[in-house]
């Protein structure tokens, strides 16, 4: 399942949002939404729209809300879709095309969602974000007053390399906890002199996915407690406010026996320079002129588990959307795509806790691919 990059998709949101609040972007997508004085955008991570529907006993105040589904691009990834939510941009074009990556200038694979790289995040991403846009209109060619926006996330999110390059542009706030997020954010819309557009972060579901499955007791509790709180958001945002909820990606429980470690296979490794990526969307860099042959084996030893294309195929089918020069290079010669449970991992490069995972997400499938976009008007 591949995004169209349209109007139907996550980077489409804010600038659906910043339209709703009669700030109209018009070089970005954007989803259509009813007129509002406020907007505040919640980004559940990890919460794929089948997730949801599947699990809707656990969360009755979004299963029974008003839901559009948007695909999330690219990887379905935290780091890709950040970018992708914040510029409004396609991954090939805001460059953030992966877990890690390569960094051509050195020569390395980089991880963009810790950001262990020393690049500086306004050169590695340079076009504007929807917040910034906002904030000052002349970046986008328009003469309008601006917009003021807030976002309430991690504390460690603050000022790092991530947060600069996809959601720079906004007054950053921290808070451990989801209670204290929803309530300054109902503060901060309720304010008349306050920003009118607040986006608010919760990991929490994602987190339990991943160490848990998202099967399991352990996600279903952190969804229970994740969906009364924007219950009690909705109740108390003030009139006129519009409450978007999504996601950035969905998730698939890998299976166990399901999964093919590169370092036991030296056979596979012939010609490959670099791995990158992650279990569900590796990104293999090859020696030059290795790419086919390279791609080939993954193939076969793939057979249906996994969408394996060449770089070139993958742009040429839009995977990416629209990739510009610059980001070539950081994308993979050769994508290995999962289906079903599949993974394919390298335990040479990756940590143990990449590895000890029970819940992946990064690839095309339907359950990675979807997320949703609750729309209540108050």
């Amino acid at each position: 399942m591949l995004s169209g990059y349209d109007n139907q998709w996550l980077g489409a949101v804010l600038p659906g949002a910043a339209a709703a609040l009669g700030h109209r972007l018009p070089d970005l997508p954007a989803v259509p939404l009813p007129a509002a004085r406020r907007v505040c955008v919640v980004l559940v991570d990890g919460l794929g729209s089948r997730q949801l529907a599947e699990s809707s006993r656990a969360a009755p105040f979004l299963a029974a809300a008003p839901t559009l589904e948007l695909t999330a691009g690219c990887p379905t990834t935290t780091a890709t879709s950040m970018a992708s939510f914040g510029t409004g941009q396609s991954p090939g074009r805001h460059g953030i095309a992966g877990y890690s990556v390569l960094n051509p200038a050195t020569d390395t694979v980089v991880n963009q969602l810790r950001w262990d790289f020393d690049e500086p995040p306004r050169q590695w991403q340079a076009l504007p974000t929807v917040f910034e846009l906002l904030a000052d209109p002349a970046l986008a060619g328009l003469d309008r007053t601006a917009l003021r926006s807030a976002a309430i996330g991690n504390p460690e999110f603050a000022g790092s390399g991530l947060t600069e390059a996809a959601h720079r542009g906004t007054e950053f706030f921290g808070h451990k906890r989801l209670a204290p997020r929803v309530d300054l954010a109902v503060s901060l819309l309720k304010d008349p002199d306050g920003p009118r557009l607040v986006y608010l972060y919760w990991g929490a579901v994602d987190a339990a996915g991943h160490r848990h499955g998202w099967r399991s007791s352990d996600w279903r509790r952190a969804l229970q407690r994740t969906d009364a709180e924007l219950h009690r958001l909705a109740r108390s945002l003030p009139a006129g406010c519009l409450l978007l909820v999504t996601a950035d990606h969905g998730m698939v429980d890998a299976a166990a026996h399901d999964r093919v470690d590169l370092a036991d296979r030296p056979e596979l490794r012939s010609g490959v320079r670099h791995v990158g990526g992650e279990p569900r969307l590796l990104q293999v860099y090859t020696e030059p002129g290795a790419a086919g042959a390279v791609a080939d084996r993954l193939a076969d030893l793939a057979h249906e588990r996994a969408w394996v294309r060449t770089r070139e195929q993958a742009i040429a089918e839009g995977w990416f959307g629209q990739v510009s020069a610059s980001v070539q290079p950081r994308i993979g010669d050769v994508l290995v795509a999962g289906r079903g449970e599949f993974t394919l991992v390298d335990s040479d490069t990756m940590t143990p806790d990449e590895l000890g995972l029970v819940g992946y997400h990064g690839s095309l499938t339907e359950g990675e691919q979807y997320v949703p976009l609750v729309v209540l008007p108050t």
